[in-house]
């Protein structure tokens, strides 16, 4: 078989990376051979060095070529400058997908914390609290996927004269009613797929909030009820503000988990009947109407969204530690 260059260039690129990388560990080991400041910083350098390395080829790198992409038309070969950016917010699927995204960011971390909330309250001085918290917590060990297929048989729709086979439509014909299409019917499906994410991590802020009212101080609790404040004073004004560092944590972990949902739109409904996300509408551009352009620019859309968020997670760790 003939030599054939063009097939050899990425072995060749993939030999030379190697090289450079085994010529920077050989440098650094050598000046890590040196006494005092320099001799530290360079074993810090070295410890760092795989870390810093992975980051960049999983991170930083395909982050920029994701920004170059989306100044490019169909495909990535043509300059387009900022034609994508003004799709984003003039195209009327795209505004779907950012409303809805909203909807998502609002209502998830609101009512999973709200839920887990309620329910940490209600267990966390029972006997049976382990078995409790462990009931909620079931649903994160399925993933989205497979959550999305439990509740698209519970929203299963079938015509009045048949027999219904989804949860949801046989408790409405028990009771009288119609069966409806409950992932058809817009804007309310949006609501119904929020219900999936919310029932998955709702488990994940009760285990969460539940400890955080368990370190309480049991002499503050002790204390206000000798001078007559009610259960519901205690949990509205020490309780509340002693557990609103873990409370934070909680909503914004879900947000930012929020703004990445993909697997139930597109399990579900696949984005359509009003139900698109960004994350969805960007897989949609880029992987199935070619439109490489665009679903970058929503990636880059996604990551300047959640980029305030994790940047105010962590200055809440620091400001804890």
């Amino acid at each position: 078989m003939p030599f054939d260059v063009v097939a050899q260039q990425p072995k060749l690129l993939y030999l030379l990376q190697g090289v450079a990388a085994f010529a920077a560990v050989v440098s650094l080991l050598l000046l890590a051979l040196h006494r005092g400041r320099v001799r530290r910083r360079a074993a810090a350098l070295l410890l760092l060095a795989p870390a810093l390395l992975l980051l960049t080829v999983g991170l930083l790198l395909p982050g920029l070529r994701t920004l170059g992409l989306s100044f490019t038309g169909t495909g990535g070969d043509t300059w387009a400058g900022f034609d994508n950016y003004v799709w984003m917010v003039t195209d009327p699927g795209a505004l779907v997908a950012l409303r809805n995204t909203l909807a998502w960011v609002v209502l998830v971390p609101l009512l999973a914390a709200s839920v887990g909330l309620l329910y940490a309250a209600a267990v966390v001085r029972s006997r049976l609290r382990v078995f409790a918290l462990s009931l909620v917590l079931m649903p994160m060990a399925i993933s989205f996927v497979g959550a999305g297929v439990v509740w698209k048989f519970v929203y299963a729709y079938r015509p009045a004269e048949a027999a219904q086979i989804g949860l949801l439509n046989q408790l409405a014909v028990a009771f009288g009613g119609e069966p409806r299409q409950w992932l058809v019917d817009s804007p309310w499906n949006i609501l119904f797929l929020i219900v999936v994410m919310v029932w998955t991590q709702a488990g994940f802020a009760a285990v969460l909030l539940a400890g955080a009212i368990s370190a309480v101080p049991g002499e503050l609790t002790e204390a206000a009820l000798l001078d007559g404040a009610s259960r519901r004073q205690i949990f509205w004004r020490i309780t509340m503000p002693s557990i609103r560092p873990t409370l934070l944590v909680v909503v914004l972990v879900q947000a930012i988990g929020t703004f990445k949902a993909f697997d139930i739109v597109k399990t579900m409904t696949g984005g359509q009947f009003g139900t698109g996300v960004i994350a969805h509408e960007m897989y949609d551009q880029a992987f199935r109407y070619g439109e490489t352009g665009r679903g970058a620019a929503l990636a880059v859309l996604l990551f300047v969204l959640v980029t305030p968020l994790v940047a105010h997670q962590l200055r809440a760790r620091r400001r804890a530690a």
